[in-house]
Order: C-alpha cells, then structure tokens, then sequence
C-alpha cells in the first residue's frame, strides 16, 4: 500500500469532522496531531437537525442488513414449489444442549431476586476458568478481569460509551470493512466518527494494520477486531495483533476484540487464536487497553439466552462495569445458571464443531465450484464471489429458489469508491445438514442457469 504521501490513498476512510488538538487515544496532555493525509466525502454523514429526533445522531444509523435485505426483498414472490431456507442469518439452528436447558429451568426460583451486575463470584470464576483452560492463560483474575454481559452484540455497543469522549472532537473509531454493523452504530452514537480499513481480498481479506497512517492512529480511540471475522471467517494472525498492540501502546487507543465465532472451527488441534492469548504470548502483563467479548450464542446454540463476558485489562472492566450499573443490564440469576453449566462443559460444543466441519466438507466444495469461496478459518459463513451484482443475485436467488442470503455489500461502506463487500454475498450454514444441502443444490443450479 502507498505511503500517506504518495498520490494513491490506502484504503481507509477518512472523515469530514474536524480534527481535535486533544490525542484521541488515551487521556494523556493534549497535543496536536497532524492531518489526515486525504478525505472521503461518501464516508462523512452530518446529522439530519430534525426535531422530532430527540438525539440527531440517530440519523446517521444505516438500515440494519437485515431490515435492508426484507426491503429489498418485499414484493419478490418467491418460487411457491420449493420451501424457504433462509441463509442469510448467523443464528445458530444446532439443538441446544439438554445441560444448557435443565439449569436454566434449575435456576429459575432466582428470578425472584434482583441480580447484580457484576455477577456472582461463581459465575466469574467459572469464565475465568474457561478462559485459561481454552487460551492456556497463567491467569485471569475473577473479582477484576471478568464481567457478564448480555450477549456480546449489547456489550460490544456500550462499551464504545464507556471509552469513547463525546466532547472530543474529530476522535476515531476504526474498525474493518466489511464489518458487524453495531460496531459503527457504537461509534456515531458515541459521538466518534466511524473510520472502516477495507480488508485486502487478494490476502483473504485480511485487515492492512501495518498500513494505516499515523494520522488515523493518533486520532483513534477505539480499535473493533473481529476474529474470527464476520462475514469472511478469517483469523488474526499473531503478527496482525502484535501490531495493533505497539499502536495501542504509542498512541493510547483500546481494542475491543469481538471474539463471539471463537468456539467454531475445523481443527480441534488449532483453535483460533484469542485477543488475549496473544497478548499473554507477546508478554503483555494485564492485558493493557484490551477488552475481549465472548459469547454462548455460536458456542452453545444458545442466542436467545443472551449471555456472554468480556475479559481484560481490570481498568476497563471496572469502567465499563461502573457503566453497566446505571445501563441496567444485569444477567438474570436463572441464566447465569444455565451459562455456568454452559462454560463449563465442552463435549457439547465439540459435537457442534464436528457437525458444522461435516456440513463445510460436504457443501464448501459445491459452492466453490459455482461462486469462488474459500474454506474459512473458522466460523459458519461461506463468504462466496457472485458473477453478478450481490444484491441482484440475492434477489433473483430469492425469487427462483426460495434461498435467502445476503449480500456481501450490505457488511462493507465505500472507501475511495469501493465496496469491498459488493460482488460477495455471506452464505450461513447454520441449519440441519440436510437443509444446507438442499439450499446449496438450489444455490448452484440457480447460478449455472445465469
């Protein structure tokens, strides 16, 4: 990629907002940070002054992908011969475990008490015990670097409340591209302005860290990682994490890894790696400005208990914790039940791993031949190359076979005119087996007859 003074900009957004004369990145002595290097008009989005909206930053929130998608799709009647599949949503479709379901009819006599939000001490522990058993960590202290959060989606969101400054002017929050949409949502309601990296498809989308302009870093704030990534599957390598780390460490910002898909993948022998394992190999005491975000929703076929953790630097969880208490947003007794017994078992979650590493062997091969994808590090998408328009194959997809997926530019915002999401759409095989292949037979037939 091109230096910040060569005549072609890397592939990072820039936005309109004035730059500040305060270091976004952390809480040092203000000082003055140099320009942004370029500017992208598409990116920069001024609040709509409408009255009736009692905070204007609501209206630079973008159609959800999945409100978008229904829109896109209404008044396409479908081929009423087949029955719907839908594969356009990450919600796991496994059985969940009868372990899962017993505590949480077993805990139920809880919710005749208020819960804390912090959690209990059991709780705590038992996360805390996952995380080293799974990461191999020396330790995680319980009673500071542990709390429970209500799914990773609500927590991944707040916690941008929590570091972010809204009387900072011109603070970023960088994030990749294509993304998990909470995560720019976060950053206009936080009051930063949303800076997307696009991911590299020659690399297997993988985020260019190394180049990012300073001026981005030194007016970040907040770092979201997603790995396993959504939509794409790919892992952050090692190398990638010790970069966000010495960035981290010069210029001030937090990182937020979003590690939900963490507990789905192919190898038993190579699980992905974590936020904080890496940080643990890299010699980094206490996990310094790194908060990573966990979830049972993927792990235990579980998303509508909506229970999670997020783990680190004691600082931040203590902040994020003294945030949480006014949120409102403490884990019933009866699903703290059901989680512990959860954390604390794994032949559930390795059965799920086997099936989903059956239905990819089966199908992956299928789709590949039809729409260019490649097997995923981990997680339940196929991110698939369409020969045609993303949302018009999705749409005509819809309309011939009765499949739902959705399209890949939905995920991605324009930088320098391109969608690195357009031409893509995200395939999830999060049904039964036998569902996935026959959504896949449509799939491939529907796109030979194109």
């Amino acid at each position: 990629m091109t230096t910040a003074s060569s005549a072609a900009p890397p592939k990072v957004a820039s936005p309109d907002a004035k730059r500040g004369s305060s270091d976004a990145g952390g809480a040092g002595a203000a000082r003055s940070v140099p320009p942004l290097p370029y500017n992208l008009p598409s990116i920069s989005r001024t609040p709509n002054r409408n009255p009736d909206v009692v905070n204007p930053r609501l209206s630079l929130l973008q159609p959800y992908p999945f409100e978008r998608l229904r829109q896109w799709l209404a008044g396409v009647t479908p081929n009423p011969l087949l029955a719907p599949i839908n594969l356009s949503i990450g919600e796991p479709r496994h059985p969940t475990p009868a372990l899962l379901l017993d505590a949480l009819a077993a805990g139920s006599s809880g919710i005749a008490h208020y819960p804390m939000t912090i959690g209990t001490p059991a709780l705590r522990e038992t996360i805390a015990g996952w995380l080293c058993r799974r990461h191999r960590l020396a330790a995680v202290d319980p009673g500071r670097e542990v709390l429970p959060v209500l799914g990773s989606r609500e927590a991944l969101f707040s916690f941008a409340q929590t570091v972010l400054d809204p009387t900072l002017p011109g603070q970023l929050v960088v994030m990749p591209n294509p993304f998990y949409q909470i995560y720019e949502g976060a950053a206009w309601l936080g009051g930063a302005t949303p800076m997307p990296v696009s991911g590299v498809a020659a690399r297997g989308f993988a985020t260019p860290w190394t180049e990012v302009p300073e001026a981005v870093w030194a007016r970040t704030r907040l770092v979201y990682v997603c790995s396993p990534d959504n939509p794409t599957g790919r892992v952050t390598t090692l190398d990638e994490w010790r970069t966000l780390f010495e960035q981290s460490d010069r210029h001030g910002f937090v990182i937020a890894a979003d590690e939900c898909y963490s507990e789905v993948y192919f190898d038993e022998a190579r699980p992905p790696l974590g936020s904080l394992a890496a940080a643990q190999v890299l010699g980094r005491t206490g996990f310094p400005r790194l908060l990573a975000f966990g979830s049972l929703s993927k792990r235990s076929n579980a998303p509508g208990l909506r229970s999670g953790f997020v783990a680190g630097d004691a600082a931040l969880v203590k902040a994020f914790l003294l945030y949480r208490t006014y949120h409102g947003s403490a884990m019933s007794p009866a699903v703290e039940a059901a989680s512990r017994a959860a954390w604390n078992d794994e032949a559930h979650v390795r059965a799920n791993r086997r099936e989903y590493a059956a239905k990819f062997a089966l199908l992956q091969p299928r789709v590949d031949a039809v729409l260019p994808c490649a097997m995923p590090d981990a997680a339940f998408y196929l991110w698939a190359r369409t020969p045609i328009d993303d949302a018009e194959f999705a749409r005509r997809l819809y309309e011939a076979a009765n499949v739902t997926v959705l399209p890949g530019s939905y995920f991605g915002r324009a930088v320098d005119g391109v969608n690195p999401g357009s031409g893509y759409v995200r395939i999830a095989l999060v049904a039964a087996r036998d569902e996935c292949a026959e959504a896949i037979d449509r799939i491939v037939n529907f796109t030979r007859s194109l």
